[in-house]
């Protein structure tokens, strides 16, 4: 995938509000959850269930989901390694910066390789990314099917889908596992915020 050119002549601006300040000013850490799995595992539903049982507690946050982002942002790229690498790339970066701004940011992507993943890792920072794998089976997900893409993969009218024509790399030490063929999701949502209740709770001397 050719690349343009890099600017150059650049120069980080300072800004003048400190994380400390969000902080006191949303009343939350942030953090990134970073939702992996197959096409079909429950990542984009658990996603915006979290989102609105987290806006219902009154925290600020935002879903990056896969399809909605490559309806603009990564309008650009398609599906090969270097594109998809390319893609969770942006993604982390905007993850990033959505933080700074002291937001909770829940993603939804495939993201089916574990460099890829370790590149958003290292570009978030490890304190505020939690690697969530939605880990519903590769055959529940074929049953499901909601969008039709594992029966047109099986057909080859899909090039490098994951799990039919591409591979899909599981996360070796995600911080949960969930497989929503097996829980709901209201069960689901109890063990995510689990996960963010460090980042939901303000110690006493920070308030």
């Amino acid at each position: 995938m050719s690349r343009l050119p890099e600017a150059t002549n650049l120069v980080w601006q300072t800004a003048g509000v400190t994380p400390e300040a969000r902080v006191q000013l949303l009343r939350q850490r942030p953090v990134t959850l970073w939702m992996t799995g197959l096409s079909g595992a429950g990542k984009s539903t658990l996603a915006f269930a979290l989102e609105k049982r987290l806006i219902e507690l009154g925290h600020a946050c935002f879903v990056l989901d896969g399809d909605n982002v490559r309806h603009g942002l990564n309008a650009d790229l398609g599906f090969s390694p270097e594109a998809r690498a390319e893609n969770i790339r942006r993604i982390a970066e905007v993850a990033k910066l959505m933080n700074a701004a002291g937001l909770i940011v829940i993603t939804s992507f495939i993201s089916p390789y574990c460099e890829d993943r370790r590149t958003a890792r290292t570009l978030i920072g490890p304190g505020g990314f939690r690697e969530i794998h939605i880990s519903t089976t590769l055959k529940n997900c074929e049953q499901r099917d909601p969008k039709g893409l594992y029966e047109k993969a099986r057909a080859g009218l899909i090039s490098e889908f994951t799990g039919i024509s591409a591979p899909y790399e599981a996360p070796e030490e995600p911080s949960l596992s969930l497989d929503t063929f097996e829980l709901q999701v209201e069960e689901c949502l109890e063990r995510l915020l689990g996960v963010l209740q460090p980042f939901l709770v303000i110690p006493e001397q920070s308030r």
